[in-house]
Parts: structure tokens; sequence; C-alpha cells
């Protein structure tokens, strides 16, 4: 659904404006003037129009969600309706569809508003919802931002990045337009939104925005010729997957030529449905490989216990939730406080994951590094090993659902 006029619904307290150029009532130059209505530039409008929205929810029996404040959930008798609200577009679902059309014809009584039908696009994102799935993607946006940077003819290249490739400062290099270089960052971090592929390399390159050279665009570049063959790649989340959430948490150890630092790369599974992805440079030099494994585990763990109240929203409560990893020594420091006196060098805030293990809200595991899914965002890899993350982490290509 979609508000028309949305900051006219809103109420607002006691605001008064100067007279603006050209409405200036000569009798009383010096009077203001008292709004009746929101402006759109008035700060306050978008949370007077959340409140009166909000107010109505509640008001008809919806519970507000306690980590998404946007989120109402109404249950009844054996159904459950969900409400999502994003400024002026409301997305709506229910397990009953008597219910989605009771609550168009409730809000539509209330507020005016107009119905756009099944849920196909949405802040960039195409939604294709077939029989056995959803499948997610951002072809259109990816095709206007080819042919915005001249890039609709360029050759086509089979990975985001080159497996030899190690980026630094490039201190002799040819100095580029950072305008340009900003430009085409920016545009692609908008696209990581539903490419999880390109999200090591964009987080990489963003590091250079400062003073970009000619090997940083033409690295840049490389993304785009990827992306040229790959337009109409999405997320597919199928049906009837279990509510199980797993995480899998990777460090590439002195990842950065620049300081050393590692990179963090974590992912997290509803069932087989990727739902959220990380990809980071840790804030600290880690000391060790274990240090570098245990900071990402940790953020990790963060992510994990975010979405366990987030699906508290939904009914789904979970525990003893699997974290997987590929080092056994961080696995180890987790569960053993005997090696913490060889550990000082990491820093205390990072021991809440060994917490939140013995609280039972985490689980970490070993996991072969040959299955560690978080490892396409923390490195560059070769084609094969590339494709095979990309295909099991439900990477496809639009084409393959026809």
């Amino acid at each position: 659904m979609d508000v028309k006029s949305v900051f006219l619904n809103a109420l607002i307290q006691e605001v008064y404006m100067e007279q603006p150029p050209g409405f200036v009532d000569f009798k009383y130059p010096n009077h203001v003037y008292k709004l009746k209505k929101v402006l759109y530039g008035l700060k306050q409008a978008l949370r007077s129009w959340y409140d009166r929205l909000s107010k109505f929810f509640i008001e008809n029996d919806y519970v507000r969600g306690k980590v998404d404040n946007t989120l109402f959930v109404k249950k009844f008798k054996n159904d459950t309706m969900y409400v999502q609200i994003y400024v002026d577009d409301i997305v709506f679902g229910s397990t009953n569809i008597s219910l989605c059309k009771e609550f168009a014809k409730t809000m539509q009584g209330e507020f005016v508003m107009s119905m756009m039908g099944e849920l196909i696009f949405f802040l960039g994102l195409q939604i294709k919802q077939m029989s056995d799935g959803i499948l997610i993607t951002q072809s259109k946006y990816c095709n206007e931002l080819l042919k915005k940077f001249g890039m609709e003819g360029c050759k086509e290249a089979v990975t985001p990045i080159s497996n030899t490739c190690n980026l630094d400062l490039d201190e002799k290099g040819i100095v580029v337009d950072n305008s340009k270089y900003r430009g085409i960052i920016g545009s692609l971090l908008y696209l990581t939104a539903s490419r999880l592929d390109i999200m090591f390399v964009v987080c990489l390159c963003a590091r250079f925005q400062a003073n970009p050279k000619e090997s940083h665009m033409k690295s840049v570049k490389r993304s785009l010729k990827y992306l040229k063959g790959t337009t109409k790649v999405g997320l597919w989340y199928p049906k009837r997957v279990s509510l199980s959430l797993l995480g899998y948490s990777d460090s590439d150890y002195a990842g950065c030529r620049l300081d050393r630092k590692s990179t963090s790369g974590t992912c997290y599974l509803l069932g087989r449905a990727l739902v959220s992805w990380h990809s980071k440079k840790q804030g600290c030099v880690a000391l060790s490989t274990v240090e570098g494994e245990y900071i990402a585990a940790g953020s990790c763990c963060a992510q994990i216990l975010w979405m366990k109240q987030q699906l508290r929203d939904y009914g789904t409560e979970l525990n003893k939730i699997p974290l997987r990893c590929d080092n056994t020594s961080a696995i180890n420091l987790t569960k053993n406080p005997i090696l913490h006196s060889r550990t000082k060098h990491i820093e205390i805030r990072h021991h809440f994951l060994r917490d939140h293990v013995q609280k039972n809200d985490c689980v970490v595991e070993f996991v072969e590094t040959s299955k560690q899914l978080a490892d396409i965002f923390t490195k560059p890899l070769p084609r094969e090993r590339f494709n095979q993350l990309r295909i099991e982490l439900g990477i496809i290509n639009e084409s393959c659902l026809n």
C-alpha cells in the first residue's frame, strides 16, 4: 500500500515559521505563520506521521516489534498478520488472505491510500514470487548502473576481482577523478543489498576513496564487467525451509596491505535461505590467526543475538544457535578459560563470545575450510571456489527458474 500525501496525515504540535519571501503581509511584516499541516522539509514530519500511524495500529490490537519498531504484528486464532512500514509505503502479509483484505479495507477507511497489489518492486529490489519460492534481484538497477558509467558495452569478467589482486595505496600510480570513483563505489554499495558476490571487492575498493589511483579504478571497473554478465543474478529464497538459524564466521589474517589488519566475514542462513551478510576490516591489528578468527566470531555472535531477538517478534524462539568457525584454537578459546593466560593480548570486550556460549545463546562449531561459506567475504577467490560458494549461498540466475 502507498499513502497519498503522507505528511498531510500527520498531526503536529504548535510550530511557527517566518513569512517566506514573496508572501510577506505588508500590514503585519513582523508576524509569523502557525503551521496547520506538516511540510516535507520539517524535521518532525516523519516522527509525527509515525506516531499517528503506530497509535492507530496499537488501537487496533497490533503489537509493535521490540527490535524493529516499524514492524507490527497481530495474532488471531490460528493466523498472524505482519505489517512493515517504510515512510509512506506499507508492506503487509498474512497466513490468511482474508486478513489482508480486511487490513486493506481498514487502512483505506482511515487514510487516503492506494493498493499497489502484490509486492513486485520495493526500494530498487525486484521481487519475483513463484510457487516454490521468491527471487530478489536488482537487474533493472544493475543495467542503469552500467549505462550511467558507460560500461554497457564492455567485455564480461568471470569474477569481480582477480584472486592475485593485492591493492595498496599505489603512491606512484596515476591519479583518477575521485568524484567518479566515489560515485561508482556508492552505487555498488547499494547493489550489495542483494548481490553478496561483490560485497568483498566493493568494501575493499571503498578504502581508497580519498585518493584513488588508476589501479583502484581498474579493480572497480572489473566489478562492473562482472555485473555485465550477471545482471539477472539474484537471491533465491525457497519455500518451506526450517526456521533454524545458522551463522558462519571467517577471517583473513593480516589481509590488508596498508595496516595489516584482518578482514572479518560473516553470513547467516535461516534454513537454507541467506538473510544477512557482512564484510569489514577489523578495528585493531590481530597478533595471531586465533585472535583474528576470535574477533570475527565475536561480531558474528553479536549479530546472532540481534537476529534471535528479531525472530521473537515473529513468534520463533531459538537457543544454542550454531556458529561455524574453521579455527579450532578460536573454538577452544570460547570453551576453556585456562587458555586465557596465553591470550591476554585479546581485548576483554571480545570475550563476551565465551559468555554467550556459556549462556547457551550460541554454540561454536568447527567447519572445514572447504565448507566455510563466509570465505567469499574475506579474500579474492579463484573462479571455481567463487562459483561454488555463490551457489551454496543461494545466488542463482533468473533464467534457471524458468
